[in-house]
């Protein structure tokens, strides 16, 4: 079996790794430290991308990593979520069902979306919202904790954009080292400067999903029919 295992593979085997010990981390309390392994999962989930393209993927590549990515993008994030509102929830009220069935949907639409995404994929764009958009707006909620009226319908829309048939646009290298900047400064600033730096993130990826399709509307390219 190790010898079906590629390099690029085995980035993606770091990222469930980095998944897991989120999981651990949020159960004992350290949500700071398990925000940082998700980061650090999805720095991996992109390296493992330009790794496979260049070098190429083993046999199991595409199940690998969709088995990692359900770990580290989406039961981490949203397990780190409900925990961060652990004290508000437990003070009851209509929050409590809706923020539940809310996390449940999300975690459903993770898995219709991965599991379909080597069927639907295009070189030139995402049919859905990319699960690490959604990780990523996960996490940073849990940074700067805004009231759950907010939280709620937030995780809702971004758990139906995951499963709609929306075209977000590819980024291209810049963008995607910029990202992976941008994420290592949250990683360092964090609690600083009034977590300004949380905020840029937050900004840059509802500007991504607002400005991105319609960026894609209006290049109106001929992408062709989607598989």
């Amino acid at each position: 079996m190790i010898k079906l295992i590629s390099l690029a593979d085995m980035i993606t085997l770091t990222n469930a790794v980095f998944g897991f010990l989120a999981l651990l981390l949020v159960f004992t309390g350290e949500l700071h430290l398990a925000a940082i392994f998700i980061f650090l999962g999805l720095l991996a989930d992109g390296l493992d991308g330009y790794v496979a393209r260049y070098l190429g993927t083993g046999r199991i590549g595409e199940y690998f990593e969709s088995l990692a990515d359900v770990l580290s993008l989406s039961v981490a994030p949203l397990l780190l979520l409900y925990v961060t509102y652990k004290n508000v929830l437990a003070k009851g009220g209509w929050q409590v069902p809706l923020i539940l069935v809310i996390l449940v949907l999300s975690l459903v639409c993770t898995l219709i979306r991965l599991s379909s995404f080597s069927v639907l994929k295009d070189p030139h764009f995402f049919l859905g919202l990319p699960t690490s958009v959604s990780a990523l707006f996960l996490v940073a909620l849990s940074m700067v904790k805004p009231d759950l009226v907010v939280v709620i319908p937030v995780v809702m829309v971004l758990a139906v954009a995951m499963i709609s048939p929306v075209r977000f646009p590819k980024p291209g290298l810049r963008l995607n080292i910029t990202t992976a900047v941008l994420i290592l400064l949250v990683i360092l600033l964090y609690g600083m400067y009034n977590n300004i730096i949380v905020y840029i993130l937050l900004v840059a990826l509802l500007l991504y999903v607002v400005a991105g399709p319609i960026y894609l509307w209006m290049q109106k390219r001929p992408y062709g029919k989607t598989a």
